[in-house]
C-alpha cells in the first residue's frame, strides 16, 4: 500500500537535477546542498528544481544551477538519466531528468552558505535517490574518459602529463600510467604540447613539457575503448 498522500493530480511534476563533478584536492567531488525541510530535512541533495512553463529540461537546469554555482563555470553539461519510480519522492509524484555537469580543476566557483562540496567516495546521508543518481554520473564520466576526450572539462586549460594523470586517477579511481595516458591520448589526437615547459621544482630533473587538449567541445575519439586498471 502507498504511504503517498493522495494527489490532486494525475500527472507528475517534472524536474531537473545536475551533477556536477570536480577534481577538488586530490578527489573526484559533487556539489550538494543541505535540505532545510522535510522530507529529508538535513540530508544532502543535487541541485535543481521543477520545470517552468515553456521551459527546455536544459533551461531548466541551467537556471536551477544558476542559483547554486556560476553556470559558466561548467565547462560541459549534458543529460545523464530520467528517473521515474513512482515512490521515489515521498511527498509527491514527481518524474526527474538528471544531468551531468563538468568543472575544471583549479576553479572555486562561488557556492550559497547551504551549498558544499562532497567527495563522491564518502557522500553524506542523501536525500530522496540522489545517492544512486550521483553514482550513476560517476559511472557515466568513466566512460567519457575511455571513449572520449572528457578530460578537456574537468583538467586545466594547460598541464603537464603528470597533472593530467592526477586528474585521471582520480574521476576513474584507479592507477594510471602517465607514459601510457600520452600514448593513449596522442594515439587519438587529442591532446598537443603549447610549446612551454614548467621550470623543474626543488627535486631538480628537467622542466616538464605543458599539454592542453586540442578541442574544447566533446567528441567521441574510440568508441570502443575504456582505461582499465592494470592488473
Amino acid at each position: 500500500m502507498s504511504r503517498k498522500p493522495a494527489q490532486e493530480s494525475t500527472k507528475p511534476s517534472q524536474a531537473t537535477l545536475a551533477v556536477v563533478l570536480q577534481i577538488r584536492d586530490g578527489t573526484l567531488q559533487v556539489l550538494l546542498w543541505e535540505r532545510a525541510r522535510e522530507p529529508y530535512r538535513g540530508s544532502w541533495a543535487l541541485p535543481g528544481g521543477l520545470l517552468a512553463a515553456g521551459e527546455t529540461l536544459e533551461d531548466s537546469i541551467r537556471r536551477h544551477l544558476a542559483a547554486k554555482v556560476d553556470v559558466r563555470e561548467i565547462s560541459h553539461l549534458e543529460q545523464l538519466a530520467t528517473y521515474s519510480d513512482p515512490d521515489r519522492d515521498p511527498s509527491s509524484w514527481e518524474l526527474a531528468t538528471a544531468y551531468l555537469g563538468l568543472v575544471q580543476l583549479g576553479l572555486d566557483p562561488d557556492v550559497p552558505g547551504d551549498t558544499r562540496w562532497h567527495a563522491v567516495d564518502d557522500l553524506p546521508e542523501t536525500a530522496f535517490d540522489h545517492g544512486e543518481i550521483i553514482l550513476a554520473g560517476r559511472e557515466r564520466l568513466r566512460g567519457k574518459l575511455s571513449y572520449s576526450n572528457a578530460g578537456f572539462a574537468l583538467a586545466p586549460p594547460s598541464f603537464t602529463l603528470g597533472e593530467l594523470r592526477e586528474v585521471y586517477v582520480a574521476a576513474l579511481g584507479h592507477e594510471v600510467s602517465a607514459t601510457n595516458l600520452r600514448r593513449v591520448l596522442e594515439r587519438r589526437d587529442v591532446i598537443e604540447p603549447t610549446g612551454e615547459r614548467r621550470p623543474s621544482g626543488r627535486t631538480g630533473g628537467r622542466p616538464a613539457e605543458v599539454f592542453r587538449f586540442r578541442d574544447r567541445q566533446l567528441a567521441i575519439t574510440d568508441p570502443f575503448a575504456a582505461l582499465r586498471p592494470r592488473r
